[in-house]
């Protein structure tokens, strides 16, 4: 990572721990979503950008994470919040892990993303008819938790601080997301993304590293749904929905699939026309589709390729001048009595 990249993200940070000291708590509230929505992009992002399998039904381990966290909150209060996160990533990872089996192992492309839909049109349903999990009205007044780690106890039940431990648990999730992507399995994804074939005769076994990354995936979407359920303090079948799985789509398009930050700059731009056009019913989704269909034209590597276009051509005349300099400095012609 470049110095100048690693002190935008701990400027980010800094403005976004402080949030609640200046901001009211509508904005607190919302840039809280963002982060929720991030990660759950980073998640998407994962599987799409470096394996390049697209999933239409990823809102399903969302929902997972949520329903599990929601309801443990309100019907099991002994059990630890943290111990809760972990088993919505532990069920997440286990139904990436079965429907990948299946899925990966008899089709890919196109067939994948149908069955990923359907897989969350299927989950929207069966929460629908639940009357433990609210049926069409959802979860709702879920308890923020208290979270004890021993020798502290943390008090989350008030905005301010389950913000804050948000913020801590986003970075996080993608700091490790960060991490997977730049390592060697980040490598041996992109190599799939761009030649399975050639993959699988350098003796990848392309099956397994998709299915890997496909379970992580599911498992990072159904923290974030964890944690975006005592946030928003109600979780309802909506989340399971396909649209909220064009979400992540979407703010990977707008800011870039195949960079790791795209997802978290397209949200960032979600949530700021979203904001921007709050009181004005139906143009928000206009702005957004026009800001997209700019993009996709003049970029189609979305707002960090524009950024790399534009560093690249600022780089270039400093690039080209020092070439000429050297150029010249070889063609000025020695002194005889220096030679």
């Amino acid at each position: 990572m470049k110095p100048i990249h690693f002190l935008a993200i701990a400027a980010a940070l800094v403005v976004l721990a402080s949030l609640p000291v200046w901001a009211n708590q509508g904005v607190t509230f919302i840039v809280g979503l963002a982060l929720v929505e991030a990660v759950f992009a980073l998640s998407w992002n994962l599987l799409f950008g470096f394996t390049g399998m697209a999933s239409f039904g990823h809102a399903a381990f969302f929902a997972i994470g949520g329903y599990l966290c929601g309801a443990g909150l309100r019907y099991a209060t002994g059990v630890p919040f943290l111990a809760l996160l972990g088993g919505a990533g532990a069920l997440g990872a286990l139904t990436a892990f079965l429907v990948g089996l299946v899925a990966l192992r008899r089709s890919s492309g196109i067939h994948f993303a149908i069955l990923t839909l359907a897989l969350s049109e299927v989950l929207r349903v069966l929460i629908a008819y639940s009357t433990a999990l609210g049926r069409e009205d959802g979860l709702s007044a879920i308890p923020r938790p208290a979270v004890n780690l021993g020798v502290a106890r943390l008090d989350l039940t008030s905005g301010q601080s389950y913000y804050w431990f948000l913020l801590v648990a986003s970075a996080l999730l993608a700091w490790v997301l960060w991490l997977v992507a730049k390592g060697p399995l980040g490598r041996v994804l992109q190599t799939i993304r761009q030649d399975p074939e050639r993959a699988a005769f350098m003796g990848v076994d392309v099956w397994r590293y998709r299915l890997g990354a496909f379970t992580l995936s599911g498992a990072v979407a159904a923290v974030s749904g964890a944690l975006y359920a005592p946030w928003a303090q109600i979780i309802t079948p909506d989340s399971a929905h396909w649209i909220h799985s064009t979400q992540p789509m979407l703010a990977s398009l707008l800011g870039g699939a195949q960079s790791f930050w795209g997802p978290v700059i397209g949200t960032i731009l979600f949530t700021a026309i979203n904001y921007a056009t709050r009181t004005l019913i139906g143009l928000s989704e206009i702005v957004i589709g026009v800001v997209l269909l700019v993009i996709v034209l003049s970029a189609p590597s979305g707002v960090m390729g524009l950024l790399r276009r534009f560093e690249s051509r600022r780089n270039r005349p400093a690039a080209a001048a020092g070439g000429g300099a050297r150029v010249r400095a070889a063609t000025v012609p020695t002194p005889a009595g220096e030679a």
